[in-house]
């Protein structure tokens, strides 16, 4: 009994310790070959940084960038909720001013709708760091002879979602990259079949944040059935990054933070 009796004040105890002050600043990157001719050398590479929820630069947001530079993406895609609050403005300025040299695109978030920083704010700030922000809009991108649409829609959650909009006068594209912050977009904003994603990538879930076992306990609205990592059945294929920071709770609990690389064979 007095053994039992120790185990189970121990773990709990242990899980909390990890929870709060190991797993929150570990960062795992992940690698993902996409495309009909995954792994061949006609690639674009693509760095996803989504969900930042910073409030000032840390040794996480050290690592994140000496893994972005490492790298070398042809493009960094930034996918929402960077900061929470307008008075986190001067951190996240330090984050972009440190990114490679590399075409960088965003699209906005729940939380920089209710950060209390108006979206022209936002704008200038990624102007200023040339990051473009991408709200219905989309633009062609093109390296090496190869190129992709890349297509931002404005957040589900908080904001106004229009794929009409995003795709007004866009050629269709046999390679098109969809960025949508919440991950239900896919069902609740799906583009015309003619302009159909080739790729969708999402955050917000923080893969659960609260995940014990790989079960997520809540999940914020704008999830629909997503979690975390790829969903290739019924629509587009969707990758769902785990995200960098947390929300609410400073804990992570089987949801490691994540940047994601993709290597999308473009021919």
């Amino acid at each position: 009994m007095l053994v039992g009796s120790g185990l189970a004040a121990v773990v709990p105890t242990a899980a909390a310790i990890d929870g709060f002050f190991i797993t929150p600043h570990r960062l795992v990157t992940t690698t993902h070959p996409f495309g009909e001719a995954a792994g061949s050398a006609a690639s674009i590479r693509l760095a996803q940084v989504t969900d930042l929820h910073m409030t000032r630069m840390g040794s996480l947001h050290e690592t994140l960038l000496e893994r972005l530079h490492e790298a070398r993406p042809d493009i960094v895609v930034l996918t929402g909720d960077l900061i929470e609050r307008a008075a986190c403005r001067e951190g996240l300025e330090d984050f972009l001013g440190e990114l490679p040299d590399t075409p960088t695109f965003a699209v906005l978030g729940n939380w920089e709708y209710w950060s209390g920083l108006p979206v022209e704010g936002y704008r200038r700030l990624f102007d200023d760091h040339s990051v473009e922000l991408l709200v219905n809009r989309s633009v062609a991108f093109t390296t090496g002879g190869r190129t992709i649409r890349i297509t931002g829609l404005d957040d589900l959650a908080a904001g106004r979602p229009d794929p009409e909009a995003a795709l007004a006068d866009a050629e269709p594209c046999p390679h098109h990259l969809l960025l949508a912050h919440c991950p239900a977009s896919r069902d609740a904003c799906p583009l015309p079949a003619a302009q159909r994603p080739s790729l969708i990538l999402s955050g917000h879930t923080h893969g659960g944040q609260i995940a014990p076992f790989g079960l997520a306990v809540v999940r914020p609205w704008g999830s629909g059935p997503y979690v975390a990592g790829w969903y290739r059945e019924g629509g587009p294929p969707l990758y769902v990054c785990r995200g960098i920071g947390t929300s609410l709770m400073p804990v992570r609990i089987g949801a490691t933070p994540e940047l994601a690389i993709f290597d999308w064979s473009v021919s």
